[in-house]
């Protein structure tokens, strides 16, 4: 069976001016140098996409834009679209993170345009799925990972699916200093990957990366990426550190 390359992906949110964005980027490629076993995502904000992407210039690593909006043009003040995102040279948008759903109101249809918008423009998601605590509580996790999933890939091309990258962010760990512990994670992976075998395929599953975000540091890093169905992550806080991030991009395999 082909190898699924691990991919190790920033989220910087509202953080970083275009200066700071450019310097972090110079000194992690200086101090990381070029990757090719794994690969390295970085999505800054939009005001800083075009500048990073000028400077990033190491193998391996990948530009990202934190959202796009569904529709190619048009009236949409503030808004982005994938080509504009894809013209500045992203290769891949985060679409349906928690905050958009929770704080932005975003619903399954939504990010299930979104995915599809950004299928369009050339672009890979990272469509982003998970729980929030009330959810885990009641024992409603498989549920609501699943109708977001079943929602999301509605329509895709079998190729597509198979670019498709999934991260599973328990909502309750973004943020909060907790983080799923590696068995829980490896539990809502391994749910994701036999629920996406039954709406593509067993060999689509297979080969689709399902990354864990949610709280990842360099204490937990190793554990998280020796479980089984963990391909990669999604990292918050600690990617706006050098030093940080750097040793999560480095995370030692079992």
């Amino acid at each position: 069976m082909e190898k699924r390359i691990p991919l190790i992906a920033a989220n910087w949110k509202m953080h970083k001016t275009v200066g700071e964005s450019v310097a972090f980027i110079e000194e992690l490629q200086r101090e990381v140098g070029a990757v090719t076993d794994r690969e390295v995502v970085i999505a800054p904000p939009f005001t800083a996409l075009a500048a990073v992407r000028r400077v990033m210039t190491a193998p391996g690593y990948r530009l990202a834009s934190q959202n796009c909006h569904q529709e190619a043009k048009g009236a949409f003040t503030g808004e982005v679209s994938g080509g504009m995102l894809k013209d500045v040279g992203c290769e891949y948008v985060i679409v349906g993170h928690s905050e958009r759903r929770h704080v932005f109101g975003e619903t399954n249809e939504t990010i299930r345009l979104k995915v599809a918008a950004a299928f369009a423009c050339g672009l890979v998601p990272i469509l982003c799925v998970g729980e929030v605590l009330a959810e885990r509580e009641s024992n409603r996790t498989f549920k609501v990972v699943d109708e977001q999933v079943q929602s999301a890939v509605l329509g895709l091309t079998p190729q597509q699916a198979r670019e498709l990258v999934i991260a599973y962010e328990p909502v309750w760990a973004i943020g909060t200093g907790k983080t799923a512990t590696p068995d829980q994670a490896q539990e809502v992976h391994a749910f994701i990957r036999e629920r996406y075998a039954a709406l593509c395929d067993k060999t689509v599953a297979n080969l689709t990366r399902i990354l864990y975000g949610g709280s990842v540091k360099p204490d937990n890093v190793d554990s998280l990426m020796a479980q089984p169905d963990v391909d990669g992550l999604l990292v918050g806080g600690a990617s706006l550190e050098v030093g940080s991030f750097k040793r999560i991009i480095r995370f030692v395999s079992p």
